[in-house]
């Protein structure tokens, strides 16, 4: 763990807790993990479409 002081504006952090519904700390580092998380997004979205199944839809629904 690390402590930091940062400055946030009010109107930033505030509607950031809103939304988390949590303290501060728990709401920043929230923010920093969705953050550390994009990369892997954006490399998920790049492989949209390219990823082949051995399975139809309608097999992985039990539909089949």
């Amino acid at each position: 763990m690390r402590k930091l002081t940062i400055l946030i504006p009010e109107k930033l952090l505030a509607k950031a807790r809103r939304v988390s519904k949590s303290g501060i700390t728990p709401t920043v580092r929230k923010g920093l993990e969705l953050l550390a998380a994009q990369e892997a997004y954006e490399r998920l979205l790049k492989m949209r479409g390219k990823v082949k199944f051995g399975l139809t839809w309608q097999e992985m629904r039990g539909d089949e």
